[in-house]
């Protein structure tokens, strides 16, 4: 086996949120399916998001330096498969589904989604086959319900944590 191999049958192993990552202005509207996406500070408020550098959208991503990073629910799981090229559907199809308005920097954002993360990329770094961007947040919006991850190959729904009524 080789180490490239082993190390992606390991990272199938660790679950992950379901992010779509979308970015919109002079160069593009474009969105991926990602699950490298990870909080880095909380002041400011950063997250990281890494971007294969030979998918066409890295570039867009540079150029543009706006995302909103939409962290799916459970019934986003089509719209996931969407954005991960899974079903063929052309970009602009994907952003023509229900659910997408922009933000001020002409950037999708997904309605309902459990939360969406505006910002701005303020650094990114190259490391091997991806683009690590860093993503200083301006925008915060979250929503309880049940969750979308990614296990070994698969998606996932993880259900939101019931309130539990307190007895007086």
């Amino acid at each position: 086996m080789s180490l490239q191999k082993d190390f992606r049958d390991a990272m199938s192993k660790l679950a992950a949120a379901v992010n779509i990552v979308t970015t919109g202005g002079d160069a593009g509207t474009v969105g991926i399916t990602a699950t490298a996406v990870c909080s880095v500070s909380d002041t400011p408020a950063t997250v990281l998001v890494c971007v294969n550098r030979n998918s066409a959208s890295n570039a867009i991503f540079k150029q543009n330096g706006y995302v909103c990073i939409n962290v799916c629910a459970s019934e986003h799981q089509e719209m996931s498969m969407h954005f991960a090229g899974m079903t063929g559907l052309a970009m602009e199809d994907r952003f023509a589904l229900e659910g997408w308005q922009q933000n001020a920097a002409h950037v999708p954002v997904l309605n309902g989604a459990l939360a969406n993360l505006e910002g701005k990329i303020t650094s990114s770094q190259e490391i091997g086959t991806h683009t690590v961007f860093f993503v200083e947040l301006d925008a915060i919006r979250c929503n309880d319900k049940d969750g979308l991850i990614y296990f070994d190959r698969e998606f996932k729904s993880v259900e939101a944590r019931q309130e539990v009524a307190k007895v007086a």
